[in-house]
């Protein structure tokens, strides 16, 4: 029996989300050192930069040129610069950190929500992205699975010892990254079906819409963690996680 492909994009959708659940439980219930933390976090914001770079803004260029694929990109920062402002300023900036930087609800009353959903901004792109990648051959960017599931393991992993440090719950803390990874399912799901009949221009538009949420995500978000407790070394860690997806990328084709 042939599986259909919108819920093929949801499952691929899912299985990358999930990665999020996993590393929250590695950050909750073991103590890793906030260094290993940051180090893991480089790596991840290195395989990202490479993903959007040789999966998504090149599969853009080649489907809309230009002009649509400048648009998008540009727009998509934009959109979710503006967006993480917003929840920045109502306890969500310290999301992604593993450290004492997360306020606690009593610090910040309306700042648990505020962190769900700037985790949930976060992850929306990525996963939009993995079911735009099946309307190019009809099979699911492996690549991009493989990048977005390795990078959101450390996400999840810095973002849970932060939350587990500010005094958040566990039910807090696992219902929100579980809820994310369904989301993510439903956001591939979305990405696949409402563009299946899409013009190039507006595939194209839309996939770089995804890669620049994506790249302003990770310099708002993931590298400032990275850097602060790596500081010297944090480049070159992202240089190998970069190098990783590359040759991800090249075995896929």
């Amino acid at each position: 029996m042939t599986v259909p492909m919108w819920l093929q994009a949801g499952f691929w959708g899912f299985v990358a989300g999930a990665a999020l659940l996993i590393g929250a439980a590695v950050g909750y219930f073991a103590r890793v050192p906030q260094r290993l933390i940051a180090a893991v976090m480089a790596f991840g914001s290195g395989v990202l930069i490479s993903a959007l770079s040789f999966e998504l803004m090149d599969e853009a260029f080649r489907r809309g040129g230009f002009d649509s694929t400048a648009l998008g990109f540009l727009g998509g920062a934009t959109v979710y610069t503006a967006a993480n402002w917003v929840l920045s300023r109502r306890g969500a900036k310290h999301r992604k950190r593993s450290g004492d930087r997360q306020p606690s609800e009593h610090e910040d009353e309306g700042s648990g929500l505020a962190i769900a959903v700037g985790a949930l901004l976060d992850g929306v792109p990525e996963s939009i992205a993995i079911g735009l990648s099946m309307l190019a051959g009809g099979a699911v960017s492996t690549v991009a699975v493989a990048a977005i599931f390795l990078s959101n393991i450390p996400e999840g992993l810095s973002s849970a010892a932060g939350m587990k440090k500010a005094g958040r719950t566990p039910l807090y803390i696992f219902g929100v990254w579980a809820s994310i990874a369904l989301l993510s399912g439903l956001a591939a799901l979305a990405g696949y079906t409402l563009f299946r009949g899409a013009s190039p221009d507006t595939v194209a538009a839309t996939t770089a819409v995804a890669a620049g949420a994506i790249l302003a995500m990770l310099v708002d978000t993931m590298i400032p963690e990275a850097f602060e407790e790596t500081h010297d070394f944090a480049g070159l860690i992202a240089v190998l996680g970069f190098l990783a997806a590359f040759a991800l990328s090249k075995l896929g084709h």
